[in-house]
């Protein structure tokens, strides 16, 4: 009975996870084999080389997706979440090695970079391609590509703001019905000219290769488009969980993307004129509208998959203390993961206008992609490989055969799309660089804010035995909110030395951000009580979940220390953050660059959910 039950359940489960984890590498036949031999280092449309490259993208596939994520990098999940963060909390968790966490912690920081430069991209390539399919059936569309393509995406960016519980419903059987068509026109093609089907042969790319060694370097750079997105199927596990990625990998998507690229690889060998668009080619002309809206559809999933993992990594690296505390709206009640971070939203979106109208087409584009991708999964291989060290404990023999030869292609690959830079790829790298600029200065200006506040502050011990009974008390509960674990906070002293008076009861409650995706509640709380009516409180969040300090204070009943918001008064410090002097502590650009992030992060009121009206907020100069 338990087993039906299971099936039952997997079933809906595989189905979401088809819409929205392969929605990326699912569009890349749109335009990957057509880059490869019409781009910008078109490689000759002869019998030979159309079966060395099809071995090519198909060992890529099964090298850098089946192999590489699929079968070992998903198994090194964080209690269930994956990403290049998560892998990096569970890589710091378990490192001892101060330096090695140091060099681990950059690396982690700059493949989430790379993932921002990335989700800039795949939006504006997918749904290029897509609607360029209105080019094949008249040349007369060629001047709608761009205003339809805009149009597309603006009402995609315009409607997060309104949550894609509604839309996601329809994400998986759509994307059931996408690879459904790309297995069937594969299959189609693949019986009028069997023959092609012997370049599933690893001989076949051997000797491409062998034969045409430029050729084929230069082809990686494009070939990598086949796998774009493969990195998806690990960020996305914690969505999904493992079981149902694989069973969706290896039952359906794998399969109807072999058959597609070997169609299309069939339909060049008797027609090499389709190569302007072999994808649309594919099908009958009576045909090419419905494939083209189907095809706009599929991109527009791919996207918003992209989007809505944007806003993940966004919530991650807040949590994690990457990034200033920043507004996130939950667009579901019932569905956690379903959030909306209108900054990171707005950013996307002016980028994403800025390529489609400065790259114009998706060949120009995907001059600009793979940079971003390859870097990722190369970052995402050395991670791994500590990961085999820490945790797994293999042998270092085993570590360096399977982590090196990962790491062999991942540079390969990379080293490609690295002669793409001057054409486009200039773009991601400069997106990412931007990225883990602002992450590692936000990061370094709050360690330094921390310092200076903890020399301004005095032990707890010492301030409750200066604190003279004379000392008027009020009624009620006055929560303080402070991000050190130890001492007295600026806020209280401050609020002390001008209002002369005290609560008589006092919290100091600090909240921290775990290693861990989620927090046990009956871990979450940690509550010392010292003298003189003050309490010690420290609240614990995994890095995908969101702060409630209103409702994680009513979990404090059970220690006895029930609170009554109507009788709480809660004080927030606000630091206003003055540049030091050249070279004191941080770069002075770098100074004013995380001033200018602090006084726009989003307040803490809002940040922890705590009610307006019960605020008293205590604004302090620190100079860093």
């Amino acid at each position: 009975m338990s087993s039906e039950h299971s099936r039952k359940t997997l079933a809906p489960v595989v189905v979401a996870a088809i819409g929205v984890v392969f929605g990326d590498i699912g569009t890349s036949p749109l335009y990957a084999l057509k880059e490869i031999f019409n781009g910008h280092h078109p490689i000759p449309v002869t019998p030979d080389n159309i079966l060395g490259i099809l071995s090519m993208i198909f060992w890529s596939i099964m090298a850098l997706v089946t192999l590489k994520y699929v079968s070992v990098i998903m198994r090194a999940d964080n209690r269930g979440e994956g990403g290049s963060l998560a892998l990096l909390s569970l890589i710091t968790e378990n490192s001892r090695n101060r330096v090695v966490t140091w060099a681990i912690s950059l690396l982690g920081i700059f493949a989430a970079a790379l993932f921002y430069g990335d989700s800039m991209i795949t939006p504006a390539i997918s749904v290029l391609s897509a609607v360029e399919g209105l080019q094949i059936i008249s040349p007369d569309f060629k001047r709608f590509v761009i205003p339809i393509t805009l149009a597309i995406l603006t009402v995609l960016f315009f409607i997060q703001k309104r949550g894609t519980g509604v839309v996601g419903l329809f994400f998986g059987p759509v994307m059931v019905g996408w690879f459904g068509v790309l297995g069937v026109l594969g299959v189609m093609e693949i019986a009028r000219h069997p023959e092609v089907l012997a370049a599933l042969s690893p001989l076949y790319a051997i000797h491409f290769i062998g034969n045409h060694t430029g050729l084929a370097f230069l082809a990686l750079g494009s070939v990598v488009l086949a796998v774009t997105g493969g990195e998806a199927l690990y960020t996305d596990m914690g969505h999904f969980g493992r079981y149902p990625i694989r069973l969706a990998w290896f039952g359906f998507v794998m399969p109807a993307l072999v058959l597609n690229y070997f169609g299309q690889g069939a339909l060049l060998l008797n027609e090499p004129g389709a190569i302007e668009s072999p994808f649309f080619h594919l099908g009958p002309h009576w045909a090419m509208v419905p494939m083209v809206i189907l095809a706009t559809l599929a991109t527009v999933i791919a996207s918003q998959a992209v989007i809505s993992g944007a806003f993940s990594v966004a919530r991650q690296a807040v949590q994690m203390g990457f990034l200033p505390r920043m507004l996130i709206v939950h667009t579901s009640g019932k569905e956690q993961g379903q959030i909306y971070v209108p900054f990171t939203n707005w950013t996307l979106y002016l980028a994403v206008v800025a390529l489609v109208i400065g790259f114009k087409n998706s060949s120009n584009l995907a001059a600009a992609y793979g940079i971003a991708v390859t870097g990722t999964m190369l970052i995402d291989t050395v991670l791994v490989a500590f990961v085999m060290v820490l945790l797994w404990r293999w042998h270092w023999l085993k570590v360096v055969l399977v982590a090196g030869a990962f790491l062999a292609v991942d540079i390969a690959f990379f080293a490609a799309n690295a002669l793409k830079i001057p054409e486009g790829g200039w773009f991601p790298i400069a997106m990412a660089l931007v990225s883990f600029t602002v992450l590692t200065t936000w990061r370094r200006g709050r360690r330094l804010v921390r310092r200076e506040l903890a020399k301004q502050g005095i032990p707890m011990q010492a301030f409750l035995r200066t604190l003279c009974d004379d000392v008027h008390r009020v009624s009620g509960t006055a929560v303080f909110m402070t991000s050190a674990k130890e001492g007295v906070p600026a806020a209280l002293l401050h609020n002390l030395k001008h209002n002369q008076v005290l609560h008589e009861r006092v919290a100091l409650v600090t909240v921290e951000t775990t290693d861990t995706p989620h927090v046990n509640e009956f871990d979450r709380i940690y509550l010392h009580r010292m003298d003189k009516g003050f309490l010690r409180i420290i609240i614990r969040y995994g890095f995908m979940e969101d702060p409630d300090i209103p409702q994680a204070l009513e979990t404090c009943r059970r220690f006895g220390e029930p609170f009554d918001m109507m009788e709480t008064t809660f004080f927030v410090s606000r630091e206003t953050v003055i540049p030091g002097v050249v070279g004191r502590n941080i770069n002075p650009w770098r100074a004013r660059l995380f001033s200018i992030m602090s006084k726009n992060a989003t307040s803490a009121t809002d940040f922890f959910k705590i009610p307006n009206n019960r605020v008293v907020e205590m604004g302090t100069q620190l100079v860093i």
